[in-house]
């Protein structure tokens, strides 16, 4: 069994300990995600990188997991395998974004 389907199973057995199954629609997972991931952004402000993680670096790990927790539930309820969905998405930037165009760029595919 991979790391992600274990770490998947543990995050389920969390929630149905608690029978949080039923708040955890597609909707409120999807606002959870948006709004974990404003408080990991939060980190940042008025500080430079290094600042920010140099300060908040143990905070950004706890965001950061709460940001990937939610992200497994919502594919959980709404069946998206995450292997498959993020290797479909690494194909697809492989086709946008190739080696000798995109190298060192940070340009949108649109302008490379």
């Amino acid at each position: 069994m991979s790391d992600l389907v274990e770490l998947r199973e543990q995050i389920l057995k969390f929630r149905d300990d608690r029978n949080w199954q039923q708040f955890h629609n597609p909707k409120d997972l999807a606002l959870s995600i948006s709004l974990e991931a404003s408080e990991l952004l939060e980190l940042f402000q008025w500080k430079t990188s290094e600042e920010a993680v140099e300060k908040n670096l143990e905070k950004m790990k706890e965001e950061l997991a709460d940001v990937l927790i939610y992200s497994i539930l919502f594919a959980n309820e709404t069946g998206m395998d995450l292997n498959s969905i993020i290797q479909e998405k690494l194909d697809k930037n492989t086709l946008k974004y190739p080696v000798d165009k995109s190298y060192g760029k940070k340009e949108k595919y649109t302008s490379l």
